[in-house]
């Protein structure tokens, strides 16, 4: 019981607090018109023309800040508070996403090795407690190591995230600016919006590297 509060509860602490930090951020975003009144939609549109992407698609999808580019088939993804927006919070997520598709295009390392871990980061989250568990309670020590070692895929997927997320939003305010999407005045808000989103992914790579210490520490009792 001590080791599952200590693996679940700060976690989840955690994250619903970063949740709220997003939250937060992008409905106080949300109430600021860009100074272009560019949707986001629009915004994405625009940046990827200038940038020689025409091939890229924009379109919408369900949910909300469900937005992402898929690099499968070129196409970016808006929710509808991000696409058919034109609050300050609203082109900053759409520059972001952008800032994946240049990130795509121009081959860049970080991107393409997310890329190439994704279907393994993908079986290791369905398959590393299953594992894990009945190795420790069949005492198999050498299963319990494979879990763990599969945990340890899903840490180096998050690890390898980081720097790509923040160069997207780097990409994003950048481009933000230049392109006279939002105000110099509104470059704080921007921020604001993408450090808070920013900040989900750092959690996340901490709380996975604390889960991973604690479960080396279970296979070695």
């Amino acid at each position: 019981m001590y080791f599952y509060i200590l693996f679940a509860i700060p976690p989840l602490i955690l994250g619903l607090a970063a949740q709220a930090w997003v939250k937060r951020a992008f409905a106080e975003g949300s109430k600021v018109q860009a100074a272009s009144s560019l949707t986001g939609a629009q915004v994405s549109r625009q940046m990827l023309d200038s940038g020689g992407l025409q091939n890229v698609t924009v379109e919408g999808i369900a949910g909300q800040l469900s937005d992402h580019y898929d690099p499968r088939s070129n196409t970016m993804r808006l929710s509808a508070p991000v696409g058919n927006s034109n609050s300050v919070a609203a082109v900053a997520v759409a520059a972001h996403e952008t800032g994946h598709a240049f990130q795509h295009a121009r081959g860049e390392a970080g991107f393409k090795l997310r890329g190439s871990l994704v279907p393994a980061a993908g079986f290791a989250s369905q398959a590393w407690f299953p594992i894990f568990l009945f190795g420790i309670f069949t005492q198999a020590a050498n299963l319990a190591l494979i879990g763990v070692a599969l945990f340890a895929a899903i840490v180096l997927f998050q690890l390898v995230t980081l720097p790509v997320e923040f160069g997207a939003s780097k990409k994003a305010m950048a481009m933000l600016s230049t392109q006279g999407v939002i105000s110099q005045a509104q470059v704080p808000v921007a921020r604001k919006v993408l450090t808070a989103a920013a900040l989900t992914y750092v959690v996340g790579a901490l709380v996975a590297i604390w889960q991973l210490a604690l479960l080396l520490m279970q296979t070695r009792r």
